[in-house]
């Protein structure tokens, strides 16, 4: 039987630009939002939206991946892992096209083709629906992004129908802040066309952004687009990543990770403050999201507690990122950072500074020593912070 969409989820990036945080692990592989990794979101969209069958290509740090994936979440779709047999992935085309096998056995209508390293809720079944009414060979989702960002995006100007008329790949001056969200929906006749002509060209880095869909506009076949409203972030910068972390926080949240009509499967946080050895009296939160399993001993202001996470007594967290399993001991001090997985900062350490902006980060398994006790300039009175709701 013919299935009417299956989803190809490309999750081999390696993540340069995240630095220390992608040295063990996959980018999709990242921890995000306390209690999920970035992949997870990619995947709860598609069983959200009822796509019965999702091939995730993997590659560099396969086995991060692999781990995750398997590891108990109750994922609705049914998940196939497809690393490469031989050799490596050219790139994103080149990774669907060395799959024929899969989509072959699943003989659908319509191929959703997803990046892996995006934070975002999106019903596809609004995408797919756009893209067979409007009779498309190919439709790209898109979003408007800041002008200073459009230069790491594929950029379109389209008419007034929304068809594509012009796409740059990463423009060193963008035209327009029209970005492509990496998110395809090709008829499997005519991608499998397509990719089997970019597989013969010598010419071609066989990238979908790159080669395969100007390739499809110089042929003169039928682009369209899905303009998408909701929250998208592209998480592949260490600014990006806090920032997006940023997002879950504040007065005002523009996000949020897990909701009654849009659940995350696996979703364990608390919906309210939890007393006793985890959240003791002493500790102050304000405008912070602590997942399951941390222990807050301290003070922590919009910033992000991850599972197994351990601040200790004295300690001060403002605009931080704590991975899981990390390690804050006592009368530490930590601003604009994020703390990787299983870190260590050893008490009366300081990392991140008061005057700077950039961001810090301390890498998976790192440990920071003590260089300068700065605890009695820095602490805020208790009167400045309120226990919040963990959400």
């Amino acid at each position: 039987m013919q299935s009417p969409c299956i989803a190809m989820l490309l999750a081999g990036g390696e993540g340069r630009r995240l630095g220390v945080l992608t040295r063990s692990k996959a980018k999709p592989a990242v921890h995000f939002g306390g209690e999920y990794r970035i992949i997870d979101f990619a995947l709860s969209n598609c069983a959200n939206s009822g796509i019965p069958a999702v091939g995730v290509v993997t590659q560099y740090q396969a086995a991060s991946l692999h781990r995750h994936i398997g590891g108990g979440r109750s994922w609705t779709s049914r998940i196939t892992l497809l690393p490469p047999r031989s050799g490596e992935y050219e790139g994103t085309a080149d990774a669907v096209y060395k799959n024929f096998t899969y989509l072959r056995e699943q003989n659908p209508e319509d191929v959703l083709v997803l990046s892996g390293d995006h934070i975002y809720q999106m019903d596809y079944r609004e995408l797919l629906k756009r893209h067979r009414d409007s009779g498309a060979d190919a439709t790209i989702a898109v979003t408007p992004v800041a002008w200073e960002e459009a230069h790491r995006f594929g950029i379109m100007r389209t008419d007034a129908d929304g068809q594509v008329v012009e796409f740059t790949e990463k423009p060193s001056t963008p035209a327009s802040n029209l970005a492509s969200m990496g998110i395809y929906v090709f008829k499997w006749s005519y991608l499998k066309r397509m990719l089997e002509q970019d597989a013969a060209s010598i010419q071609s880095s066989h990238d979908f952004g790159k080669d395969v869909i100007p390739a499809m506009l110089a042929a003169g076949d039928r682009l369209q687009t899905y303009a998408y409203k909701g929250y998208w972030r592209d998480v592949g910068t260490v600014e990006s990543l806090w920032e997006a972390h940023m997002d879950l926080v504040g007065e005002q949240p523009k996000f949020r990770c897990h909701t009654q009509t849009w659940p995350m499967p696996g979703h364990t946080s608390s919906p309210v403050p939890v007393m006793g050895k985890r959240i003791p009296g002493e500790a102050r939160l304000h405008q912070a999201l602590v997942a399951s399993e941390a222990a807050v001993f301290g003070q922590v202001e919009r910033s992000v507690v991850s599972q197994g996470a351990f601040v200790g007594h004295g300690s001060v967290l403002r605009n931080c990122v704590v991975m899981p399993t990390a390690r804050i001991g006592s009368n530490v001090f930590i601003r604009n950072a994020i703390i990787g997985e299983g870190a260590v900062i050893e008490d009366g350490a300081t990392v991140g500074s008061l005057s700077g902006s950039a961001i810090e980060v301390v890498g998976d398994g790192e440990r920071v020593a003590r260089k300068a006790d700065k605890m009695s300039k820095i602490y805020l009175p208790v009167g400045q912070f309120q226990l919040e709701h963990i959400r």
